[in-house]
């Protein structure tokens, strides 16, 4: 199915890490095996002894998880189709439907309904991130203790080994910065957030089973968050790399700057770090812009993906490989159909004449059909065989993980709030020409059938003004902010734009899990509507989210927690925290090609 090659991995961990990870953060090994195991040195323990070997050994040190699918299962993008619902078209017949289908796990209808994920830690589960994500960060931690023991026996700091510990910090930083945004709550300000349980902050090699882990709160991790990536920042160059796009390179290390600070509410750096990749002048932007018109010669899944995932695509600053059936797993009960695809994709709007839906979504390959819901071409998964004969190998998802597209956005969020309201337009207003970049042919139909028009100031004030029955998105005010913090506050004049910032995120970053995070980092309410079938009919079950739920922080694994950890819903704690599950670190599964 696939059509391009993958990268080789280089599995360079010793075995005592592997075992001390598992269990110390997931207790995937009984301790007794990791005893026994710890008194072997394992055949294939790499010593870090040169500069070669440390980069190496970054090569492979970037996580294989993706967060999309569970991330978006708790957000609003995606729905219960057995519950009662009005179809997408708004041209339709306003008719109320469900359907009877199953999940493709049980793992997803735990999550969808907001519970601890205990029935698999297999791909695209909570229990999967956990475990790949601190593996992950145990690598780099060998990278930054072999590059200070090279520094203590004298030797220089070569420019190689600087741009190393640069890429290690940055690798740190990051993981630990998706862990927090999952399990705990959203950053609020730095007095509230001491209050928040955080996440585990590893800086240093594990070796030992008995190693005990504070959660800390979400203030200390990010303030380590912040440390590693202004340290990381500082050292970060693209010396190191022949395939640039798969690593931290510099337009991504500044990209993940401008995230980090607008997380944490400081909008000025967020815009400066911005600044750094797109620069001041948007009209320069424009060729540098993701280029839709490769997608004209598209027909199945795996041409979309290959041109979405193009690591020679300039505007992919980054791109993140991962085990993930993502596409396959939003083909079942949970689906973006109804109201929500409607909120995304299938509205009428003053870029386009007519209730057609935006016609730069058709043009990216939404896959499924107006009853189903949809997906979309850039999660297209592209499979690595294991055995052609036998039909099985992995599926891959590249996770675009920083784009200029979503880093455009950003800026203009940071603009909204620094009350620099022109600027925020202007980056919307580009924002949008940059999802019009079709081939001209494409322009030419578009055009034609659609009007479809360049987003202005002007349309912003008119029909992002405030919430109506037609334009989604939308709020009157956003005074909810100040739940998160009393200071956050869009004036009147500001609202517009900042409904702007979220609709274009919401279609910028759908189907990428980052929708949950904007979910709980805004504090916006929102709800799930679970349909349960029954011999005298559809029982609709709504479970509202509220900006303080205490399930906004999913829950961490349940070997986890019976190891000892503090979970993230306390009150989800049960007497029953035996685990029969098996470990991540061994859960993904060959599968054939469907």
């Amino acid at each position: 199915m696939a059509k391009n090659k993958f990268k080789n991995k280089y599995i360079l961990r010793t075995g005592s890490v592997c075992c001390g990870i598992a269990a110390a953060l997931t207790a995937a090994f009984s301790l007794a095996a990791c005893e026994d195991f710890l008194d072997k040195a394992p055949d294939d323990r790499v010593e870090l002894s040169t500069e070669n070997q440390i980069v190496m050994l970054l090569t492979a040190s970037y996580p294989d998880a993706n967060y999309g699918w569970f991330c978006e299962l708790s957000s609003d993008n995606i729905m219960d189709l057995n519950s009662e619902h009005y179809p997408i078209d708004g041209d339709a017949a306003q008719n109320l439907t469900h359907y009877n289908l199953g999940s493709s796990g049980r793992q997803d209808d735990e999550c969808f309904r907001f519970e601890p994920v205990k029935s698999s830690t297999s791909g695209d589960t909570p229990g999967q991130l956990w475990s790949s994500y601190y593996l992950t960060i145990n690598s780099v931690n060998e990278v930054l203790a072999a590059i200070d023991e090279l520094s203590n026996k004298g030797r220089l700091m070569s420019d190689k080994l600087t741009a190393a510990k640069g890429e290690a910090l940055l690798i740190r930083s990051y993981c630990h910065f998706v862990l927090v945004n999952v399990f705990s709550q959203a950053y609020k300000n730095e007095e509230a957030s001491k209050s928040d349980i955080g996440i585990p902050y590893v800086t240093e090699v594990i070796n030992t089973v008995d190693d005990t882990y504070s959660r800390s709160n979400v203030t200390e991790t990010y303030k380590k968050i912040v440390a590693d990536l202004e340290e990381g920042l500082k050292c970060i160059s693209d010396i190191n790399f022949e395939k640039p796009k798969y690593h931290f390179n510099e337009n991504a290390a500044h990209a993940y700057a401008c995230r980090v600070y607008l997380f944490t509410h400081q909008w000025q750096k967020a815009v400066e770090q911005a600044n750094i990749v797109l620069g001041t002048d948007n009209t320069l932007l424009h060729p540098k812009f993701f280029d839709q018109a490769p997608l004209d010669d598209c027909s199945y899944l795996d041409d979309f993906a290959n041109v979405w995932q193009n690591p020679n695509e300039y505007s992919n600053l980054m791109l993140i490989d991962t085990y993930s059936t993502i596409f396959r797993r939003s083909r079942y009960r949970y689906e973006q159909g109804g109201l929500c695809a409607r909120s995304i994709y299938f509205h009428n709007a003053p870029m386009w004449r007519r209730w057609v839906g935006n016609p730069s979504a058709f043009v990216a390959g939404l896959f499924g059909s107006r009853d189903y819901g949809f997906e979309p071409g850039w999660i297209g998964e592209q499979f690595q065989y294991s055995d052609k004969v036998a039909g099985i190998g992995y599926a891959h998802t590249f996770r675009r993980e920083f784009t200029l597209q979503e880093l455009l956005l950003e800026r203009a969020e940071a603009k909204v709030n620094l009350g620099d309201l022109a600027g925020a337009s202007d980056d919307l207003c580009t924002y949008h020409l940059s999802t019009m970049n079709f081939s001209e042919k494409t322009k030419e139909v578009y055009s034609a059938q659609n009007g479809h028009l360049a987003l202005t100031d002007e349309m912003i004030h008119s029909w992002f003004a405030k919430n109506t029955s037609s334009n989604y998105n939308c709020f009157d005010d956003w005074e909810f902010l100040k739940n998160m913090d009393p200071k956050w506050n869009i004036p009147a004049e500001a609202v517009p734009y900042m409904n702007c910032v979220n609709y274009w995120r919401r279609y910028e970053t759908n189907f990428t899990g980052k929708r949950f995070f904007d979910l709980k980092r805004w504090g916006m309410e929102y709800y799930h509507v679970y349909g349960n079938n029954t011999s005298t009919g559809v029982q609709n079950d709504t479970i509202v989210m509220k900006w303080n739920d205490p399930r906004r922080a999913l829950e961490i694994p349940q070997d986890a927690i019976a190891a000892g950890m503090e979970p993230s819903q306390p009150a989800a704690l049960t007497t029953d925290t035996t685990s029969h599950i098996k470990p991540a670190s061994f859960a993904i599964d060959e599968m054939r090609v469907k």
